[in-house]
């Protein structure tokens, strides 16, 4: 058994790691399926590797989600202040979070964020999707990440939470902020002050009018005289937003960018619409939105694989990487549209697996079916000589996709 306190190999992210992390994660799972990493903040954290060892973790409730608690334990380690307590509050939401409280809000939310409500967005979404491609069509080249991939997630949740049209390139500027670029600290404060202060606003607008629509719902919801308090219903928002958003676009883009890599699949999944829900779970698969988890941290020494992770030490899963364990899945590395990709983790695991999940997939089922449809020759533009993604420990996204249309 390796203990922290013996001699071992620390891997370390770089600027090179965000281009590709499955090569970085091929060289780690060498040394074994947990491993000590160093963060571009300095911070020494562990990163969980293999599909089952991921799997189990993501529900092994020693792993704990505090975040407040967390906060604490990177300040210390990397001998900062703390974060705003005003920035603590937004990020205290149900991700993050532990039973009971998890279960309490999980319970609420669920009562409002209905799987009829989310069946009854499909036309909607059917509608903003051709909308969309019918306002790029007779052009040569786009962006389709701006275009396309953007604009019909941001629409749709927005719309589902009722923020109005005019303020949503302020959300989507601040979303960008809070989850792009690491070491941007200045800028991630600004965002998110931004948005504690325009959702604290929109909900006590629903609070005052309340309309159709799933913020108002939250509002409203209550069971047993409980009901969501105002910092609640702002943290939820935000989570909603943010999740809502931010996924769907990496999942909708890498997506496209993974089947205009190989034109044979992109041309047998479009003679073939019936196998576009497996297409994207292969796509959650191979190259989901999610790179690493929400942290988690201990509070007592736990083994995995053989090895000993301390208490007080920060823990991720590292999605991407299990989603292409090849213990899991055989030829993990290659994209395969008709494979079981059942039981990836794209979407996590446990308790804290995303209430989304089911928006998200008829939201990417509904954009590949009608984009196979409006470009069958699409492919990807020969300027793209090379792929730009997020420098995010977070989210694995483009930072454009241009294409040729015809």
């Amino acid at each position: 058994m390796v203990d922290i306190e013996t001699p071992d190999r620390i891997e370390t992210i770089g600027a090179d790691f965000f281009a590709d992390p499955h090569r970085h994660y091929r060289r780690w799972r060498e040394y074994g399926p947990v491993r000590r990493v160093r963060f571009p903040d300095g911070v020494i954290r562990w990163v969980i590797l293999g599909h089952a060892e991921g799997r189990a973790a993501l529900a092994d409730p020693r792993l704990r989600k505090n975040i407040a608690h967390v906060e604490a334990l990177v300040s210390a380690k990397r001998q900062t202040p703390p974060m705003n307590p005003r920035q603590i509050a937004l990020l205290t939401h149900m991700l993050n979070i532990d039973p009971p409280d998890h279960s309490r809000l999980r319970k609420l939310v669920s009562k409002a964020f209905t799987a009829h409500r989310v069946a009854a967005l499909r036309p909607r979404i059917e509608q903003i999707t051709s909308a969309l491609l019918d306002g790029i069509d007779g052009r040569d080249e786009v962006d389709l990440l701006r275009e396309f991939a953007v604009p019909l997630p941001i629409t749709v949740i927005c719309e589902l939470l009722g923020v109005p049209p005019a303020e949503r390139d302020d959300f989507q500027q601040w979303t960008q902020d809070l989850v792009g670029v690491v070491g941007r600290e200045a800028e991630r404060t600004r965002a998110s002050l931004a948005m504690i202060g325009y959702l604290t606003r929109l909900v006590r607008a629903k609070q005052a009018t309340p309309a159709d629509d799933l913020l108002s719902g939250l509002v409203q919801v209550g069971e047993d005289g409980d009901a969501l308090t105002e910092p609640e219903l702002v943290a939820m928002s935000f989570l909603l937003l943010v999740a809502g958003y931010e996924t769907t676009v990496n999942l909708i883009a890498n997506g496209t960018y993974a089947l205009l890599q190989h034109p044979d699949r992109f041309h047998a999944l479009r003679a073939d619409p019936a196998a576009i829900p497996s297409a994207v779970e292969e796509f959650l698969r191979y190259d989901g939105p999610v790179n690493l988890s929400t942290v988690r941290f201990t509070t007592e020494p736990i083994h995995i694989a053989d090895i000993t992770i301390p208490a007080d030490e920060l823990v991720y899963i590292a999605l991407e990487a299990a989603n292409r364990d090849p213990a899991r899945y055989p030829d993990p590395h290659i994209l395969d549209p008709t494979r079981d990709s059942s039981g990836h983790l794209a979407f996590g695991h446990g308790i804290h697996f995303c209430l989304g999940a089911p928006l998200a997939r008829m939201e990417a089922q509904i954009a590949f079916t009608a984009l196979l449809q409006h470009f069958p020759n699409l492919y990807l533009s020969p300027i793209a000589t090379t792929t730009a993604w997020q420098s995010s420990t977070l989210i694995r996204g483009l930072l454009e996709l241009p294409v040729r249309l015809r």
